[in-house]
């Protein structure tokens, strides 16, 4: 992952008729910036046109060329280093904007509940005022004659997150990244849904993931292998610190994440929370009161 270095604005090919443009947007939660995908050779499809830039807007109009044109934009969730230029793009081009749902589409009925309650979101950022031309159900699947995508519903890291499958290459979005776990905080994450989704893909036996973040992933079963059995330590450290006593997210987090910098801990206790959740749902932990951000878990 360190090689990955490109020099934003550069299209770089990367075979299957598919192109990257980096948008300049380095940050610690986006490692080198978030990834533009340009596919097809006349009809053009942009995945995920990025963060509201006027130069990554005109790094996307000038790959084109003499006879392409952008047809379809399509987005795989609705964070700020994803969504935002999606409408501007739509405006320049004329083609209308494919995803999921809004940002609170696909929230899972226990997340709705605590968004209900107070749970504000963990400031990853999300899009408040997006809304797609085009809400694309599960399983649809649009064509041109030099592409074809197929949406893949894949809740978790939010709840309208879509994977886009062309053949064996998926776009994985930010559920699967090669550079780093992906982040689940409630109420906008569901690990539960996560996790499913997580295992969905790595049944479809895909040959490349072209992620939100980072290099293409060439060998995506053992990378969704990986997030999985990462997940599963996580979860069992934290099981582990319950069976001395009872705890919250925050006591959690400063007894687990030991190394992590103090400014990364607001989201290393959401990821904790998000965990103490999933488990309340399989029936292992429960919160002594409500279900609430502060509250104190215990092992049933």
């Amino acid at each position: 992952m360190d090689e990955f270095d490109p020099t934003p604005g550069v299209v770089a090919e990367l075979g299957d008729g598919v192109r990257r443009i980096l948008a300049p947007n380095p940050s610690p939660m986006t490692f080198r910036g978030t990834n533009t995908y340009l596919v097809g050779a006349t009809d053009v499809a942009v995945i995920d046109p990025g963060p509201a830039d006027e130069c990554h807007l005109s790094a996307i109009l000038t790959a084109l060329g003499p006879d392409q044109r952008i047809t379809h934009i399509f987005v795989t969730h609705s964070h700020l280093d994803h969504s935002p230029l999606s409408p501007v793009l739509a405006r320049e081009t004329g083609a209308k904007v494919h995803a999921f749902g809004p940002s609170r589409a696909g929230r899972s009925a226990v997340m709705q509940r605590l968004a209900a309650a107070g749970l504000t979101d963990a400031g990853e950022g999300v899009d408040p005022d997006f809304a797609p031309d085009i809400a694309l159900e599960d399983g649809a699947q649009v064509d041109c004659p030099d592409w074809s995508l197929t949406a893949l519903w894949t809740p978790g890291h939010l709840g309208n997150h879509l994977c886009f499958a062309m053949g064996d290459v998926v776009f994985s979005g930010d559920l699967v990244m090669g550079w780093a776990s992906s982040l689940v905080a409630p109420p906008d994450g569901d690990l539960t849904d996560f996790m499913a989704s997580c295992r969905r893909l790595r049944d479809r036996n895909a040959r490349v993931l072209h992620a939100g973040h980072g290099a293409p992933i060439t060998d995506p079963a053992a990378r969704i292998d990986w997030l999985i059995a990462h997940r599963n330590e996580r979860e069992a450290a934290i099981l582990t610190a319950l069976s001395t006593a009872p705890a919250t997210a925050e006591t959690l987090t400063r007894q687990i994440y030991t190394d992590t910098p103090q400014a990364l801990l607001p989201a290393a206790e959401r990821n904790v929370l998000a965990h103490l959740i999933d488990l309340h749902g399989k029936n292992t932990v429960r919160p002594v009161g409500e279900l609430t951000r502060d509250a104190v878990f215990t092992l049933i």
